[in-house]
């Protein structure tokens, strides 16, 4: 079983081939211009647009695309009615159009879905796709916990925490970019809090389960304008975050019970957040290079729908 899978998120193109139990992905980030903390989702179209078709070239350059029994693709961020972005109508159209020129089935699924599913593979724990869990899905564009119920191929997901203003990953890069560092700002920053041997106390704000991040930009621009260390400020910025997300595994720890616990998406691969909450919960990880935007667990899960039909 061959399986081709794309996703045109926010802020990766990528498309990935499952073979064998084996994956292959070709990913590049969009260019955004220095001192910007983003896109207009029209530029995002448009770069998608330009990086897709080079990108699955590569990957026909390596692999004879006419041996792939089934194509996947990411059409809206997650599994719910009225989720949208434009920028997930570039990898839809191209997978329709690869799918129907090969005359092989078309499966589409979230965002978010591929996320948590690229986490299940990295991770070798597929035993999740049989048993109910919790997954965090923590990125630029979405700061979540959901609970997922296996249902056959893949889970459904419903919705059970969140952030209620700004996500994780925006707050990562607001900082950074306010630091000097560029976009995306996550590796430049866990760089920096590395350097920092200074004792930090934060207040994570909850409301039940859910968190609200915005203090965490207002607190480290105070300390910006103070003069606090880059290292300092840094560090501050991902231990709000780590102590965020291991507040709001309580709170669902609390709710649910001691269900198996996953935890996805790009802020997740930074190395501090992942150390406390991995020996704090004992919890399941995506290795970093599928935990950022990718097209991995969109191939995965494309390989798993076609077994099953």
């Amino acid at each position: 079983m061959i399986c081709l899978g794309i996703d045109t998120s926010n802020y990766t193109t990528s498309v990935a081939l499952y073979r064998g139990g084996e994956v292959i992905q070709k990913k590049k980030l969009l260019p955004v211009k220095p001192g910007s903390v983003g896109l207009r989702q029209s530029d995002a179209v448009f770069h998608h647009t330009q990086q897709l078709f080079e990108l699955y070239g590569e990957l026909a350059a390596e692999y004879d695309m006419r041996d792939v029994n089934a194509v996947g693709v990411s059409s809206r961020p997650r599994p719910v009615d009225g989720s949208y972005m434009p920028c997930f109508s570039v990898g839809f159209n191209a997978a329709s159009i690869v799918a129907s020129t090969l005359s092989v089935p078309l499966y589409t699924f979230s965002h978010q879905e591929g996320h948590i599913a690229a986490a299940i593979f990295s991770a070798g724990s597929e035993r999740l796709f049989s048993e109910r869990f919790i997954a965090f899905h923590v990125s630029g564009g979405t700061t979540e916990a959901v609970l997922a119920e296996p249902n056959g191929s893949g889970f459904s997901l419903e919705l059970i925490a969140k952030t209620l203003d700004l996500n994780a990953g925006q707050a990562v890069d607001r900082v950074g970019v306010m630091l000097g560092l560029d976009f995306p700002c996550g590796r430049e920053l866990e760089r920096l809090a590395l350097r920092c041997d200074e004792p930090l106390k934060v207040r994570p704000t909850l409301k039940g389960a859910d968190c609200c991040l915005s203090g965490v930009e207002n607190q480290c621009r105070k300390l910006y304008n103070n003069n606090s260390s880059k290292e300092y400020i840094s560090a501050y910025c991902l231990k709000f975050i780590e102590q965020t997300i291991c507040r709001m595994t309580d709170e669902l720890i609390k709710k649910y019970g001691s269900l198996p616990l996953l935890y996805a998406g790009g802020v997740m691969s930074n190395s501090i957040i992942r150390r406390t909450v991995q020996d704090r919960f004992g919890a399941c990880f995506a290795e970093p290079e599928f935990s950022a935007d990718n097209a991995a667990g969109i191939a995965y899960l494309t390989a798993r729908k076609a077994k099953n039909d």
